[in-house]
């Protein structure tokens, strides 16, 4: 695989305890939320699309039982999603998920680079537009992990014959977001994960500073940043004792920051600035923090 073209962002997946509280709060945010989805595996989501093409993922469990049964089966997905409910908390931020053309060829990378996180998994699922249109849509999956780092899991994601969906409404949101800017992880030495993060990103070139490591993607930035990184320059405290990579963070690009502010003001939701951003603590229903800045 050739180094010169770095990967594209797909999704981020943000597990939730109820995936109705899930909804309200992010609706609260003032983001516009698509109809539920529920996946054969036993999970369900409500997504949350940006005009560059990424998308947020809050992920519940419809179907106890059925989870359990297919982690036990073999499904790395739901297996990932059970591992971090109980390693980390029901609420959260879990996976980092790429756009593939062909999954079945980034499993076999993977394998060849001794970072297979598992089987892949193919699935449908139906899905229902806000206008009511309904149809079914196929994905393949494959993983990545470096087992430092339990916590974080890493996947590629081909859409199968992807449907074609208007989804310009679903991408209006009334706080001004128009897309992903920055993904952030803690690791107290975040250089030690450079390699796994240059081959799963397919990016040689990095910077590095005595708090931080970023790569940048076809159409985002990943940080890895120290725990001193992340209370210097968000206020954010996170544990120096505990290794490996745990995603704390991601940062969304606004055409209006007063809009946004004056929004979270209106529904009391707890807020700050540091450095240029709007910072939202994680919340019941949210369980990561959200940054926003001026696109």
């Amino acid at each position: 695989m050739s180094m010169n073209n770095p990967r594209t962002i797909d999704h981020l997946v943000l597990p939730v305890a109820d995936i109705n509280v899930a909804r309200s709060r992010y609706e609260e945010l003032g983001f516009t939320v698509a109809p539920d989805g529920l996946h054969p595996f036993g999970t369900e989501n409500c997504c949350i699309f940006f005009k560059d093409g990424t998308f947020l993922e809050p992920l519940g469990i419809a179907q106890r039982e059925t989870c359990e049964e297919k982690a036990l089966k073999g499904n790395t997905f739901v297996a990932n999603d059970l591992k971090y409910r109980f390693r980390r908390g029901v609420e959260g931020f879990s996976h980092l998920v790429l756009k593939s053309d062909d999954a079945a060829a980034d499993h076999k990378f993977y394998r060849q680079q001794g970072m297979s996180g598992g089987r892949p998994v193919r699935f449908g699922r139906r899905f229902e537009t806000p206008d009511g249109k309904k149809g079914r849509v196929a994905f393949k999956l494959s993983f990545a992990a470096d087992a430092r780092s339990p916590d974080t899991d890493f996947f590629s994601c081909e859409v199968v014959d992807p449907p074609q969906v208007d989804r310009s409404a679903l991408m209006a949101h009334d706080n001004g977001v128009v897309s992903l800017r920055e993904v952030i992880a803690s690791e107290v030495n975040p250089t030690d994960f450079q390699y796994f993060l240059q081959s799963f990103l397919n990016q040689r070139e990095m910077d590095v500073d005595s708090f931080s490591m970023s790569f940048q993607t076809n159409n985002t930035t990943v940080t890895v940043m120290t725990p001193d990184g992340l209370q210097a320059y968000y206020g954010m405290a996170e544990s120096e004792a505990e290794r490996g990579m745990k995603f704390v963070a991601f940062v969304l690009a606004v055409s209006d920051m007063d809009a946004v502010e004056s929004r979270l003001s209106a529904h009391n939701i707890d807020h700050y600035t540091r450095h240029h951003r709007l910072i939202v603590p994680p919340a019941e229903g949210q369980g990561t923090t959200i940054m926003f800045e001026k696109e």
